[in-house]
């Protein structure tokens, strides 16, 4: 009998490579959707007739007992978040609620479901629970390259939030011996990726000034560095912790640091034009507490997991500069036929 699974924020980047990976791995896919989402508009349009879709809320604990109860899953990948780190900021209230206390509720209705009495733990019981956990923990890092074993410093309520989600996972896993482990994933990038983020936006700009679209790119700090890998990549790792005898806490990331400045010179390189021609610094677009230097020590989960990486960062940067290509210069198509056919 096949593996059953559910995946909150199955419509993002991370949750439509998840889902393509389990269907492959022979899995039943459910995914949360909100009511109000179209997930037929969305990265997953083309696995609908693939996957069960259920109604949940991260903000809504009754939903998500609902759902968990319906599905009946094996296991829980909750990738559902507030991703947009500025995004923090403007609305810290609403992201803590999302990324902080959404995965209590998550873990409280898995708790529910299977019936763990909270004063009898359960060693290994039921429904298998990964937490999507963040770089941004570490914030103002004190090493590099982090490990496992890093401290966490979190610059952002972003970071703090999901810290947060990050300890109440490991508590539910001491408190109630459920097999619950959190990724905590290092920057991780696709054609799929919200235009909002550095190297889509990076990409999508590139993609327009070659096509003749736009004439300037808006960046912030070029200086910053993180640690770039392949979404396609990173889900292979969730999937993989899942697989574990024991419930194990990984670093997934590639080792490897870039600049912004280098995402840049890249994606330019490869269209054949010179970013200082096109890129502009906007001061307003810095972090008020800039997180500048991460890089992750993916050692554990290349010795544990038989986890590395597949695609390095440039053809990353490549790969995602003509995914732009082609989706620009279709939409101009469609936009043109559209103006033709009005007249």
């Amino acid at each position: 009998m096949s593996k059953r699974a559910l995946i909150t924020g199955i419509t993002g980047q991370d949750g439509s490579y998840l889902a393509e990976h389990l269907l492959e791995q022979g899995y039943q896919v459910w995914g949360l959707v909100r009511g109000q989402a179209n997930p037929r508009k969305s990265r997953i349009g083309r696995l609908i007739s693939d996957i069960s879709l259920v109604d949940g809320d991260l903000l809504d604990q009754a939903s998500l007992v609902s759902a968990v109860d319906l599905s009946r899953p094996d296991e829980v990948y909750n990738l559902g978040a507030i991703s947009f780190v500025p995004m923090s900021w403007q609305q810290s209230e609403l992201v803590t609620e999302v990324n902080g206390l959404g995965v209590l509720r998550m873990l409280e209705a898995i708790r529910m479901v299977s019936g763990l009495d909270r004063s009898r733990p359960v060693e290994g019981s039921g429904i298998r629970f990964y937490q999507a956990s963040s770089s941004e923990m570490f914030g103002m890092v004190a090493e590099t390259p982090q490990t496992e074993r890093t401290v966490f410093h979190p610059r952002s309520p972003y970071g703090v939030a999901k810290t947060y989600g990050h300890f109440i996972t490991r508590n539910y896993r001491e408190s109630f011996g459920m097999f619950a482990v959190s990724g905590m994933l290092f920057n991780h990038e696709s054609p799929r990726r919200g235009t909002e983020f550095v190297t889509r936006k990076i990409s999508l700009a590139v993609a327009r000034i070659k096509l003749g679209l736009q004439e300037r790119l808006f960046l912030g700090n070029l200086d910053a560095v993180r640690d770039w890998g392949y979404a396609g990549d990173y889900v292979r790792a969730m999937h993989l912790m899942l697989q574990q005898e024991e419930p194990v806490d990984y670093v997934i990331g590639t080792g490897v640091m870039h600049s912004v400045r280098d995402a840049v010179r890249i994606a330019f390189d490869h269209v054949g034009l010179h970013w200082q021609d096109h890129v502009v610094i906007d001061p307003s677009l810095v972090r008020p507490a800039e997180v500048e230097t991460l890089c992750a020590d993916p050692g554990r989960a290349l010795a544990d997991l038989g986890w590395k990486p597949t695609v390095e960062f440039a053809d990353l940067m490549r790969m995602m500069v003509d995914a732009d290509l082609r989706q620009v210069a279709l939409e101009e198509r469609f936009a043109d036929m559209a103006l033709g056919a009005s007249w």
